[in-house]
């Protein structure tokens, strides 16, 4: 499979970001966007340099590295351009929300359609968390993708712990329990496409509403 053209065109506006060129964007916009393609594809343990190259029909791996020297540096260029496209779509969702239980409810539901707008990244952010094995790979890849999962949320919970707005829990615990709520429907997703996101996503926020609710 590509990656959608969704996803494609968010992949083209960060690297235009980076103040490159409008060549050299769409070079690393297409070899990223291959890359994304490949481990939702095969996995991160499967994904080579000579899979990429074939994926985004390039002549030569050498291309690769050219525009990201190595491993590492194509690795860190996913992680950072898939948290960056997933914080941007979730801050637009929240955007002018203030109090704590509508950021929690707008964060879940935010979180449920995401999977239905960018399935390849979600893919791929489940499988950057399982890169710690690769010694050629981005050292800071499952810390990053485990922070943005639960680190963020967990203190988000504590801090409307302090304020009053929720009630009393382990905010650590609830957040992993956010969090793998998200991942199972993740999964029902990926087994069933026609899945009613918004329905999930709506239930799962009155959920948890009520579960930390002062």
């Amino acid at each position: 499979m590509q990656v959608n053209p969704t996803t494609q065109s968010a992949l083209q506006e960060v690297q235009a970001d980076l103040g490159l060129s409008v060549t050299e964007a769409a070079r690393r916009a297409q070899i990223v966007g291959a890359t994304i393609a490949t481990i939702s594809d095969l996995g991160y343990h499967k994904t080579s340099f000579a899979k990429i190259k074939e994926r985004a029909g390039l002549s030569s791996t050498r291309i690769i590295s050219y525009h990201f020297t190595n491993k590492a540096g194509l690795m860190q260029a996913v992680v950072t351009t898939a948290t960056g496209m997933k914080d941007k779509f979730l801050e637009e969702r929240i955007q002018g929300t203030t109090d704590r239980a509508g950021l929690l409810r707008g964060y879940i539901e935010a979180e449920i359609e995401f999977l239905g707008s960018y399935p390849e990244l979600v893919r791929v952010m489940v499988e950057m968390a399982s890169s710690g094995s690769d010694a050629e790979g981005w050292f800071m890849s499952v810390p990053i993708v485990e922070e943005f999962r639960t680190g963020r949320l967990q203190r988000q919970l504590r801090q409307g712990q302090e304020e009053g707005a929720f009630g009393d829990f382990a905010p650590d615990v609830m957040a992993l329990s956010i969090a793998q709520a998200i991942d199972g429907v993740a999964a029902k997703f990926a087994a069933d496409p026609k899945l009613d996101l918004e329905r999930y996503g709506r239930e799962l926020a009155d959920l948890f509403t009520r579960a930390t609710a002062a």
